[in-house]
């Protein structure tokens, strides 16, 4: 019988989080709930987060606290020689440095990846940037810039619209995710090399990386249309297909009672639910009918394949309508609205929706880790306030004298 470790993945790696807003504490967070001691490095004016999207006057946002929990807070003006000195022994110290300020930012401060390398030779240099070299470089990056130069708004959206944004922040968070990959084989690979490394992704080609599909249908064009796509017509390039999954089985969004703007289940039919969805939906004949009874047939009548369907789930509740073809063993899944998702009952068990108490906001909701370690667990901890672990590391960690520390605070350094 085995006893599972009482320690985390991470436990003993330290990151230096000097990261803001969203992409870089994306993947902080996700380093912290993995057991790494994070010590988020802010401006003595704190992350701009803090103070943007406020629902409660005085008190950090959603926005900073559901990105930021799992870390210390320290505050620091790396703009004065006192502060990069603090800033050098800082590097020292850890495992992990983490950033996502505009290009060349971190260099002008004197803390090239060479002058990191001096102090630290074992560190991870992590850094998200907006775009790799070239000519997108200068650019300024947010998160659906990264969605329309990285190929997701070309192909997002209906045929007769403009390109759309998704609601997924595949552009920010996404990017996160990359980035905690990189960190993870970096670290892996310095225990056989005993030395850091760079690790850099760009947040147009995280997402242009989560959009393969589409640069592989781009390339099946030269061959001819898209048959698993709606469109009618084809040009030279991957046109938008509204709800269609372009994959290799058929899927759509059909509408639902009472007719609602989340009231729709997403329905895809394999060959072997053809029919099964046929006697559901009252037309058993098309179950045999040459002109339905096969995949090839049935491609380029799609829009009136899923007509017929929603013919039938108009009249039913989603709930209902998911429990018939779940009976069927046919794929499908309501369209959950984010009020249903944050009282889903079922992701609350999980821990993907947790409650977090914090000192001056009092209890909020947050989205929980997805990555499950069975010797791993998480701990959700609250993001910390501006500066909370002050003393605590530059005192008790840096040694630094309780007097000093003051003076630092009197001198705007922290």
């Amino acid at each position: 019988m085995t006893t599972a470790p009482s320690t985390k993945a991470l436990e003993g790696v330290r990151v230096l989080d000097m990261t803001h807003v969203q992409s870089g504490p994306s993947a902080t967070q996700l380093l912290g709930w993995l057991g790494a001691d994070v010590v988020k490095l802010e401006a003595p004016t704190g992350d701009i987060t803090r103070g943007q999207l406020r629902d409660l006057p005085g008190v950090d946002s959603l926005y900073f606290t559901m990105l930021n929990c799992n870390k210390r807070s320290i505050t620091l003006n790396t703009k004065t020689a006192r502060g990069k000195e603090i800033l050098t022994e800082l590097i020292r110290r850890s495992d992990v440095m983490v950033e996502n300020f505009g290009p060349g930012a971190v260099d002008r401060m004197g803390f090239t990846w060479e002058r990191i390398q001096e102090i630290n030779p074992r560190i991870v240099y992590a850094s998200i940037k907006g775009f790799g070299e070239g000519p997108y470089t200068s650019f300024k990056a947010y998160e659906v810039v990264a969605q329309a130069m990285g190929g997701s708004m070309a192909t997002t959206g209906f045929e007769d619209g403009p390109p759309l944004a998704t609601g997924a922040q595949i552009g920010d968070s996404g990017t996160g995710v990359h980035l905690v990959a990189g960190i993870l084989a970096a670290l892996y690979q310095r225990e056989s090399t005993g030395r850091g490394q760079r690790v850099q992704v760009a947040m147009q080609h995280a997402v242009l990386n989560l959009c393969r599909v589409k640069l592989r249908d781009q390339q099946r064009l030269e061959h001819g249309a898209l048959t698993e796509y709606p469109n009618e017509d084809f040009g030279d390039e991957v046109p938008r297909s509204g709800n269609a999954s372009g994959g290799g089985q058929p899927g759509w969004a059909v509408k639902c009672a009472p007719g609602g703007p989340n009231d729709y289940v997403y329905v895809i039919v394999q060959p072997v639910g053809w029919q099964p969805v046929t006697e559901l939906i009252g037309r058993p004949e098309l179950a045999t009918d040459p002109e339905w009874s096969t995949p090839r047939a049935r491609l380029p009548k799609l829009g009136k394949m899923f007509q017929l369907i929603e013919e039938w789930s108009s009249t039913l509740p989603k709930w209902e309508v998911l429990e018939r073809l779940n009976a069927h063993n046919i794929p499908c899944g309501p369209i959950l609205s984010t009020k249903e998702i944050i009282e889903d009952a079922s992701l609350a068990a999980n821990e993907m929706v947790v409650e977090v108490e914090h000192p001056e906001r009092g209890r909020f909701t947050t989205v929980g880790s997805p990555l499950k370690l069975s010797d791993s667990p998480v701990h959700m901890v609250t993001s910390p306030l501006l500066g909370e672990h002050n003393e605590e590391v530059y005192v008790g960690e840096l040694g630094l004298g309780a007097e000093e520390l003051r003076l630092l605070k009197t001198d705007g350094v922290i």
